[in-house]
């Protein structure tokens, strides 16, 4: 690198020397000059490359992108750093989207990838163990349900993720224990597929028989965009409590009207921007904010009608309490360049914690990149309408949507705060 006064222009203008570079095979094969960059340089010039490639995707300039990402495939590796791994991963789904251009041929490569029940539940229960989020979240529900309960003797709980038997079992535990005695519980599962309803129901049937609960478990096969309100059975005279892990994004996309990409000009423009800040920067959440403003409003009509028609129907079930876990972030961008930015920074602090808990040869932490956060990189970035359910927003939005369909905030517990910091 060229030094100026003695300071190395990696920490003053490090992709101005990366952007003068001509993408093309000219620069030698197999890039050789790439190998020698510095784990730092390397991460930044990855960002610019992703950028570039992604500006080509969106304006269907496929030989271009077809170039950034042969220059892509010299610097990622699936066992590499952070940022070699994340590149490896936000590079295939630039590439999907590119194949899905040609519906035959995405068809043909996707055809035989068929995602096993059990893989799914092993994955889910890695990424359970290895983070600490879902541990806390169902501390501070159990904690949230119990007190909404107090005194009462019928309590239903509706969980639209009906997968997850811990969080409940735990939840027994703290209900039998009651001075007042357990009350009859009920829970009803919400879940696409069969075999995961079938698995929760025997494990929760024979827990409570050992803890002398009064139980009974409902399985409603269903997506949720497809849940029939009136199969979830609430009787007059229970609690309702509902519950929601991970699930009501995927609602965001169900009815949204397709806009038109920007020019490629804006697009250009949007590059040379990034290209004056450091990696650190270029993944610091506020920076990228204030290079893509999102719209401040929850968003348009044809955009919440799926969302607010659900939140209605719950809200007509007259629920005691609701829990909701969602990801506090902004990858429902309008643009692909805007949720690509947002994404690289919510994955490479993930990427992160799993470079500081797991070595890069484990079997576990290659599962978990490829098969959960390998799959939700690519279908914020490749997807479109529908099709793309990975629509995670923030906390401010979702307060809005709440406050729209009659809900009311409430707090969280001292208690329930001290139990959750315990835990951490």
């Amino acid at each position: 690198m060229i030094q100026d006064e003695g300071i190395s222009t990696i920490t003053s203008t490090p992709l101005q020397f990366f952007t003068m570079m001509p993408l093309s095979p000219k620069l030698g094969s197999p890039y050789l000059w790439l190998r020698e960059l510095k784990s730092e340089e390397r991460g930044l010039y990855l960002i610019h490359l992703l950028l570039t490639c992604a500006n080509h995707v969106a304006v269907g300039s496929l030989e271009s992108a077809n170039l950034a990402l042969d220059q892509i495939s010299h610097l990622t590796s699936a066992d590499g750093d952070t940022m070699q791994r994340i590149g490896a991963y936000f590079a295939k789904a630039l590439a999907d989207r590119i194949l899905k251009t040609w519906p035959g041929l995405y068809k043909a490569f996707n055809s035989t990838k068929i995602p096993m029940v059990s893989e799914e539940i092993l994955v889910k229960k890695l990424f359970f163990e290895t983070f600490p989020f879902l541990k806390v979240a169902f501390v501070l529900t159990n904690q949230a349900i119990v007190e909404a309960m107090e005194g009462e003797k019928m309590v239903h709980i509706i969980d639209l993720n009906g997968n997850e038997t811990t969080h409940w079992l735990a939840l027994m535990q703290v209900l039998s224990a009651r001075p007042e005695g357990p009350p009859h519980l009920r829970i009803t599962g919400v879940h696409p597929q069969k075999e995961i309803l079938d698995q929760m129901a025997p494990r929760l049937t024979e827990v409570a028989e050992k803890l002398d609960i009064p139980f009974q478990f409902n399985s409603v096969i269903s997506r949720l965009e497809d849940l029939d309100i009136e199969k979830l059975r609430v009787k007059t005279g229970e609690a309702l409590a509902i519950n929601s892990v991970l699930q009501l994004h995927t609602l965001l996309g169900s009815d949204e009207v397709l806009q038109k990409p920007s020019s490629s000009a804006a697009k250009s423009a949007n590059v040379v921007q990034y290209s004056r800040y450091s990696l650190s920067e270029l993944l610091d959440k506020d920076l990228v904010n204030g290079c893509n403003p999102s719209p401040d409003s929850v968003s348009s009509s044809a955009n919440a009608t799926k969302i607010n028609r659900f939140l209605d129907g719950l809200w007509s079930l007259t629920p005691k309490v609701m829990i909701v876990t969602e990801q506090d972030s902004n990858h429902n961008g309008s643009t692909l360049m805007e949720r690509l930015l947002e994404a690289l920074h919510t994955y490479a602090a993930i990427f992160d914690c799993l470079e500081s808990n797991m070595s890069r040869t484990s079997v576990e932490r290659l599962k978990l990149e490829k098969m959960l956060f390998g799959e939700e990189i690519k279908n914020i970035i490749t997807c479109e309408g529908a099709e793309r359910k990975e629509r995670h927003e923030k906390h401010k939005k979702w307060c809005q949507r709440f406050d729209i369909a009659g809900f009311r905030h409430v707090s969280l517990s001292y208690y329930g705060m001290v139990q959750a910091q315990s835990l951490l």
